[in-house]
């Protein structure tokens, strides 16, 4: 395990200097809510040193400075919404919440872009491109709390990426503080670029190991006049993922596909105090289509439902509020059967879809912990909440771990990888070193290295020093 330097009184006391005595935390009770994130994992929770809250990119700059001349890690966080410990601080050190930078700076119309500070929330940003008449794509499930930066660090994706792509695909342009405390800006505002390397894209994605994102200019579209939600209602679990490699072929194009299987249904709908189709045995597909023709928006609505019946559904009804309210809840509704879960966020081809989904659920009836299954059907990513309930703490662990022993070498057979919008973070280090071709390893870690030589940027997450 590396060893870094204790957060000492001298430092204190330069981050103080830079931040103001206001916002540098080292209470008790502060640094335990910084301990943990939505992960839902306590065996992987750390609590920091001190927590310093900047006020703008420049302090972030000093405290990168101050962290490298005293070796203290440094571990940016965003709202704390990652469900992988990728904000947790797996080495104690420095905790750099980034939620006083919440500035719009920019909104332009005309060349359909906004430049945002890294703390804005990201339903914010969606709320006021809509009053423009335009649209930021990005659309992660957890957006009314989550914070762009967090969702620029992980390429979060969500509801949209099916049509829009992750959030890499919605960013011109960051402004970025790297390790050792330079700032740079990489991108811009260009429909195409083919100069030097795509840094910004590096950093993207990056999980706040290469750099923090304090800044960025954000591409917006144009906002659909037309649009319809559908609910497909299916009773049989092979019909309802089969439904997914058909809408990909039917040219729909579709803004998204969302699959819930009924342990989710049921529960979301208690947890929302809804009653939708088919509560006792249903399996669920969402899908919007979003067109800037009426008459385009009626030509795809009756292929859908075409494509729908020829499937199998049971029922197909308009998706209201009611609908994607209790989506929404899907991840909410399970603590009340378990405070201690882990959330999977396995990618596979979309092609591949149903037959991992299918496989994957009959491989779990072999284990006594509960499952829920959840997927952004559209782009091949599925959610696993495995719910630890009524098994002993090593019991748990030992069954997670025999599932994921078949599961994850399945994915990588079919094509997929360990994570489609999550992130590794601090949860998935191990499996990350055992799954990823070395090579390619060997590369990140050069990159790593190169930019960040002692290693103090959210140390232990994507991957570990040599």
């Amino acid at each position: 395990m590396k060893q870094y330097q204790p957060v000492t009184e001298e430092v204190i006391q330069a981050l103080r200097r830079i931040v103001g005595e206001k916002y540098v935390k080292t209470d008790a009770a502060v640094l335990d809510v910084y301990k943990s994130d939505e992960s839902l994992a306590p065996s992987f929770w750390r609590a920091p040193e001190v927590v310093v809250l900047p006020a703008n990119t420049q302090e972030v700059a000093a405290v990168m400075k101050v962290a490298n001349a005293f070796a203290v890690p440094v571990t940016p966080r965003s709202a704390g919404t990652s469900v992988s410990c990728g904000a947790v601080p797996a080495y104690g050190g420095i905790v750099l919440l980034m939620e006083r930078m919440n500035r719009i700076l920019e909104v332009n119309e005309e060349g359909m872009y906004m430049v945002v500070e890294a703390g804005v929330r990201t339903i914010d940003i969606q709320n006021l491109a809509r009053s423009k008449q335009l649209m930021y794509a990005g659309d992660p499930c957890s957006s009314d709390s989550c914070l762009i930066g967090g969702n620029l660090a992980t390429n979060a994706g969500g509801n949209k990426a099916v049509r829009y792509g992750t959030t890499r695909h919605q960013v011109y342009a960051i402004e970025v503080v790297l390790p050792n405390g330079k700032i740079a800006n990489l991108g811009a505002p260009l429909k195409k670029c083919s100069t030097g390397f795509c840094l910004d894209q590096l950093i993207i994605g990056s999980e706040g190991t290469l750099g923090i994102i304090t800044k960025a200019t954000l591409k917006l579209v144009p906002l659909s006049p037309y649009k319809l939600d559908v609910l497909a209602v299916f009773t049989d679990l092979a019909k309802a993922t089969a439904l997914v490699p058909q809408l990909v072929k039917a040219g729909l194009n579709p803004t998204s596909v969302e699959f819930m299987d009924n342990n989710f249904v049921r529960s979301a709908s208690d947890y929302s105090e809804l009653r939708l189709p088919h509560y006792e045995d249903g399996f669920y597909d969402i899908i919007s289509i979003e067109t800037f023709n009426e008459t385009e928006l009626d030509e795809k609505m009756e292929k859908l439902a075409a494509i729908c019946e020829q499937c199998g559904a049971t029922d197909i009804v308009e998706a209201d509020d009611r609908v994607w309210k209790v989506r929404r809840n899907c991840l909410e509704s399970t603590r009340v059967f378990s405070k201690v879960a882990t959330s999977e966020d396995l990618v596979v081809p979309v092609t591949k879809i149903a037959d991992c989904i299918q496989h994957l659920v009959e491989e779990s009836k072999n284990y006594d912990f509960r499952v829920f299954c959840l997927a952004h059907a559209g782009d091949g990513n599925l959610h696993f909440q495995i719910l630890q309930c009524d098994l002993s703490d090593d019991e748990w662990k030992r069954q997670v771990e025999a599932f994921r022993a078949v599961a994850y070498p399945y994915v990588y057979q079919l094509g997929g990888r360990l994570s489609g919008e999550h992130g590794i973070g601090l949860k998935r280090l191990e499996y990350m070193e055992r799954y990823t071709d070395p090579v390619e390893l060997d590369v990140m870690r050069t990159i790593k290295t190169a930019l960040d030589p002692q290693w103090i940027l959210n140390p232990g997450k994507v991957m570990g020093p040599q």
